[in-house]
């Protein structure tokens, strides 16, 4: 008898969960309360300002999914160098040719990852229902966990939270999370470039916040803006022509000019669920963990989480078995604290003005930028480690 899986949460890291486990042989249900029609996304021609850098371990996993060479028939920007850097006197630079590679990664919209794998779905016999409300109560046993919405019911061997950092089936799970909000939010800014492809995304850092430039497919570029929240709520309510202008002040090494096509403000958290399972529920993405967005890392570790999470219930009888389930933490806990760590790291280290620090940062980094094999381990390790 197939395992029954239901899968709470149909975003990036929800649907590739669902179509993983249900090559592996499970029978799963994905309760979503947006569900999308994947062909209408895919050709629609609507430029997501929500983007993320896949490194090439997702998309590995991608491609055996079956979504990656449908988000290769549209608009996906292969990055080549990734640029770090204070002061343009100290650069620490990636490039894949010291790997011997042809990409670092991709910068793609979530949508279109998103509904690239909901088009696996029908292949893989994966049902879809849509709640309208929050989940109630979830009820553990020995054998199975039911999932209450109102007078609904799902039972299933194994529950998997990818409801995101609110995750109300973890809050129902009674799994407590430490972490903090951000002093700082993030804005993203959509922009159409006057130029041509671009092969770099990068990273400035600076007292006030870092920045950055990520090229998605020519003529879209995204930009990533740290700033309190007071100030960013201003430049929000801005004209597109004042807003520019900021920019410009600001970001003083786009490839050329641009028109502002959309902008959004989001709030930076960091939270860690204190443990990534209770009875038979498991929390996998940001569900698991919320990292603070610096260098793109996110959906990578909640691609990481998908892959460990089946390694560990492969050919198993009982996918919802205690010990399968704290196999999957003991694999991903340390990984994903450690880079929430270096995360912060980054983002307290740069975001001060104390001058021995600015001493030591700026020689650490051309340091790093001469360091050979170290480097190259680093480059492996942002890469996915995959090589």
């Amino acid at each position: 008898m197939k395992n029954k899986v239901v899968i709470v949460g149909g975003g990036m890291v929800g649907a590739a969960a669902a179509v993983k486990l249900a090559m592996q042989g499970a029978d799963v249900t994905l309760l979503e309360h947006q569900p999308i029609t994947p062909d209408s996304v895919l050709d629609s021609e609507n430029v997501d300002i929500r983007i993320s850098a896949i490194n090439r371990f997702s998309e590995a996993l991608l491609d055996e999914l079956g979504a990656m060479p449908l988000l290769r028939e549209r608009r996906i920007a292969p990055y080549q160098q990734l640029e770090a850097y204070e002061h343009l006197s100290n650069r620490l630079l990636f490039d894949c040719a010291d790997m011997g590679e042809s990409h670092l990664g991709h910068l793609i919209e979530n949508s279109l990852v998103q509904a690239s794998l909901w088009r696996q779905f029908e292949k893989w016999h994966i049902r879809v229902e849509q709640v309208t409300s929050q989940p109630t109560e979830i009820e553990h046993g020995v054998e199975d966990v039911v999932l209450h919405y109102g007078d609904k019911s799902y039972i299933a061997d194994l529950l998997i939270a990818a409801d995101g950092g609110r995750s109300q089936v973890r809050q129902l799970a009674n799994i407590g999370t430490t972490g903090w909000q951000y002093q700082q939010s993030c804005m993203g800014i959509l922009i159409k470039l006057d130029a041509e492809q671009q092969i770099k995304t990068w990273q400035q850092f600076k007292p006030s916040g870092p920045i950055a430039f990520l090229p998605m497919q020519a003529p879209y570029a995204n930009l990533i803006w740290y700033q309190d929240s007071d100030t960013l709520a201003l430049l929000a309510k801005m004209s597109n022509a004042q807003l520019k202008a900021q920019i410009e002040a600001y970001f003083f090494e786009l490839p050329g000019d641009f028109s502002i096509c959309e902008k959004a403000v989001f709030p930076l958290t960091r939270q860690h669920a204190n443990s990534y399972s209770k009875g038979r529920v498991v929390l996998i993405g940001d569900a698991a963990h919320t990292i603070n967005p610096l260098a793109g890392q996110g959906v990578n570790l909640g691609f990481k989480d998908v892959a460990a999470l089946a390694h560990c219930l492969e050919n198993q009888l009982d996918l919802g078995a205690f010990s399968l389930l704290k196999a999957y933490e003991k694999a991903r806990r340390k990984d994903n604290l450690a880079m929430m760590s270096m995360m912060d790291a980054c983002y307290f280290g740069f975001s001060n003005e104390v001058a021995p620090l600015k001493f030591l940062r700026n020689s650490a980094l051309k340091l790093a930028n001469n360091a050979g094999p170290l480097k190259a381990q680093v480059l492996k390790h942002a890469m996915g480690g995959v090589f």
